[in-house]
């Protein structure tokens, strides 16, 4: 594809287009933080070490507030879900009806891992030898206990991991000395008081397994840089260059508008053109579009995914900016969970390493829809992929499943590439891949700290 050649104060910015928003716009998708971070280039090693893989576990993944389940996803008393992080494992279950904890996976007796699969139990019973433990994580029963006389029960309760709870999702963290989860967002509880996704219900969770390192392959969706080479089908109506990119403490954010045609192809689409094309990639009838004289495709698009939403959900969205029903505004709280705050692009991704190997990883996507109050569905199951079968066998994904196989069929060389690479280091951009380097950034406090 040849593109054009233009500079960045050249195009549209975001906050241009918000400028032009038919609604109010909430005051923090107003705001920009693009600090000058250098140009410091990434060691290739932390994407294939498996030393650095082991220090990654030690250093970081025993020590963030890491998203495990969301709350919906074990609405009633004894429900719990397994979450595992390279060889950790954890069991999160409603132990009452209004407190949620979570314990080591692992029996006291031999090690047992107590839970493969989620569930819903009265006890956490261990299919070994039957010691059982309540809900709150006392011990419950020891067969044979006349030879365990030995031990005090009092000392034999499931240890427990530290869990919070924050816009309807579980976190987890294995740190007994760890800040609080509402200290580690930092300034996101300010934004998200805009974004209630803790109203919102599950209709879609679907994973597979990657075929690159976690960080590889969330990095791939740090950016929208890789659009014009990776995703040419999206550019009439996804403006690409146009992405604003903000870093915070630990935690970033991009947005990146829709029913924007991309700089690089140059010749701008008519507003008809450009509504057909973000509707043809949703599947919609081409014939039903019809944009008003004088009306923007970003305003017509925007009113017809709140009449969509009316529609198929019976929520109002009248309220609800152009920006919040059409964009990609997607934040990053650290270390890999990326939440989205739109309306009509309602993605949660995250990513985490496949066992303890660091060529491979698990990515999910999770929808997150508006539902009418009082009138929550029931959260969807997982649907797994296997590591060969192609996102588009999920069909709750629409377009988006070619997108994701695009950026697998990049992941796979990505990962063999920087094995082979005789560049001892990989180059950032310095605005449109700066969430990368921040993220390596804080990713380097955490493994460089002491102890």
């Amino acid at each position: 594809m040849t593109t054009l050649n233009f500079s960045q104060h050249q195009i549209p910015t975001v906050q241009d287009l918000l400028r032009d928003d038919t609604r109010l716009v909430p005051p923090v998708l107003l705001e920009e933080s693009a600090p000058n971070l250098g140009t410091q280039e990434v060691a290739r090693e932390v994407f294939f070490s498996q030393e650095y893989h082991d220090i990654e576990v030690d250093k970081l993944w025993k020590k963030v507030w890491q998203w495990a389940c969301r709350e919906e996803n074990i609405p009633d008393v004894g429900d719990y879900i397994v979450y595992d992080i390279a060889d950790l494992s954890v069991i999160v279950v409603r132990s009452k009806a209004n407190e949620i904890r979570a314990f080591y996976n692992s029996c006291l007796h031999r090690g047992t891992k107590l839970c493969l699969e989620d569930g819903n139990v009265r006890a956490l019973r261990c299919p070994f030898h039957g010691w059982t433990w309540k809900l709150n994580g006392t011990l419950a029963h020891i067969p044979c206990q006349w030879d365990f006389e030995h031990i005090d029960e009092n000392d034999f309760s499931l240890p427990e991991v530290k869990v919070a709870t924050w816009q309807g999702f579980v976190f987890v963290n294995f740190d007994p000395s760890c800040e609080p989860l509402e200290v580690y967002l930092e300034n996101l509880p300010e934004h998200f008081q805009y974004f209630p996704l803790k109203d919102r219900f599950s209709a879609g969770h679907v994973a597979k397994v990657m075929p690159a390192n976690w960080k590889v392959t969330q990095e791939a969706f740090m950016e929208a840089y890789h659009s014009v080479a990776t995703h040419p089908q999206i550019l009439k109506f996804t403006g690409d260059v146009n992405s604003q990119y903000d870093v915070y403490g630990r935690h970033n954010r991009m947005i990146t508008p829709f029913a924007v045609q991309s700089p690089h192809l140059g010749t701008q689409l008519d507003q008809q053109a450009l509504a057909e094309a973000l509707a043809a990639f949703e599947g919609a009838d081409l014939a039903e579009v019809k944009v008003p004289p004088g009306v923007t495709a970003r305003a017509y698009a925007a009113e017809g995914a709140r009449a969509k939403m009316l529609n198929q959900l019976g929520v109002d969205c009248s309220k609800f900016s152009d920006t919040e029903m059409l964009d990609a505004i997607q934040y990053f709280i650290f270390p890999n969970f990326m939440p989205w705050v739109g309306v009509g692009a309602p993605l949660q991704y995250r990513f985490r390493p496949n066992g303890n190997d660091p060529n491979s990883c698990i990515m999910e996507v999770l929808l997150l829809l508006p539902c009418p109050p009082q009138n929550r569905p029931p959260a969807a199951k997982t649907h797994w992929l296997t590591a060969d079968e192609s996102w588009t066998n999920a069909p709750q994904l629409g377009g988006l499943g070619e997108v994701f196989d695009q950026d697998t069929s990049n992941l796979r060389r990505i990962q063999q590439g920087l094995k082979a690479s005789a560049k001892s280091r990989i180059t950032l951009g310095r605005y449109q891949e700066s969430r990368i380097r921040h993220f390596h950034q804080v990713l380097s406090r955490y493994i460089n700290h002491p102890g």
